[in-house]
């Protein structure tokens, strides 16, 4: 349960690899900024995204540089071109606390998501929305007040969005928001969004994937082994997974993202309802 040196310099040199695609693209045409937003940056972004899933639990520098991990993720997030890194910061930690809980778990769909979208086109529609659910569900389903930190990011975030449109115009920054959207919706690498918590097996809530995505993606498949030890880095989840095998290897797991996408889709029993939901009951401090 250390901090993980390396991850500091595997994000900035994502990060610096787009802000050179930004140059790169600044001439394209828009058909070629949106292919490349999906083939390549899109795929940075996620990964980006995923990152700083890892730095939330204070792995980049460790628990006792808090604020250093809570500005590498502001960091980490410029190339995703809008401010992400500490809403979900704010969040994400009810979902290791309070997994599954109604109000309280904002990955949770809403009761009208799982009534609507229940058949395969309209399945289809709810994961190219994802990115725009899961940013606004939980200003609908759980709003808390806006932190400091989430104003920082916010400036920051747009700051760096004029510097380089001032600097190259508007494609480059389409390209980067264009990414982060479409590869956060209908694409393989946003198969883990289905894998992690939906119920394929009656009983099952969480799952692992120990395919070649998680070499662009922090480890973030190995799920069971991140909840059950959310202050290790993603880099050393296989070796959690090595040294407990005998608790992972004989658990339902995944083997394919876009499987999993494929039998979301097509299947009548999986949905945006299959999901374990929870009512748990939290105690005033003042009592």
């Amino acid at each position: 349960m250390r901090h993980d040196p390396q991850l500091k310099w595997i994000v900035s040199g994502m990060v610096f690899t787009q802000l050179l695609a930004c140059y790169l693209v600044k001439d394209l045409s828009w058909k070629w900024i949106f292919f490349w937003a999906y083939a390549f940056g899109g795929c940075i972004n996620h990964s980006l995204t995923l990152a700083i899933h890892d730095i939330s639990h204070n792995v980049a520098f460790g628990n006792k540089q808090a604020k250093w991990n809570r500005w590498f993720a502001v960091f980490a997030n410029l190339p995703i071109g809008l401010p992400y890194s500490a809403s979900f910061k704010k969040y994400h930690i009810d979902h290791h606390r309070y997994l599954g809980g109604d109000i309280l778990d904002v990955d949770i769909p809403t009761d009208f998501e799982g009534w609507f979208f229940c058949t395969p086109p309209r399945k289809v529609v709810w994961l190219i929305l994802q990115p725009l659910l899961y940013a606004l569900r939980p200003l609908y389903v759980n709003p808390k007040p806006i932190t400091r930190m989430e104003v920082y990011n916010a400036l920051v975030q747009f700051i760096v969005d004029l510097v380089i449109y001032y600097l190259w115009g508007l494609k480059p920054v389409i390209y980067l928001v264009a990414g982060s959207i479409l590869c956060m919706g209908f694409h393989p690498i946003s198969g883990h969004f289905i894998a992690e918590h939906y119920m394929f097996l009656k009983g099952y809530e969480t799952y692992s994937y120990y395919g070649p995505l998680n070499w662009i993606t922090f480890n973030v498949g190995y799920h069971m082994e991140h909840h059950d030890f959310p202050s290790i880095p993603g880099s050393r989840l296989p070796l959690v997974k090595k040294i407990a095998a005998e608790y992972y290897d004989n658990i339902p797991q995944h083997t394919s993202w876009v499987r999993v996408l494929w039998d979301f889709i097509v299947e009548d029993t999986i949905g945006p309802y299959s999901r374990v939901k929870r009512i748990f009951k939290l105690t005033d401090d003042k009592d």
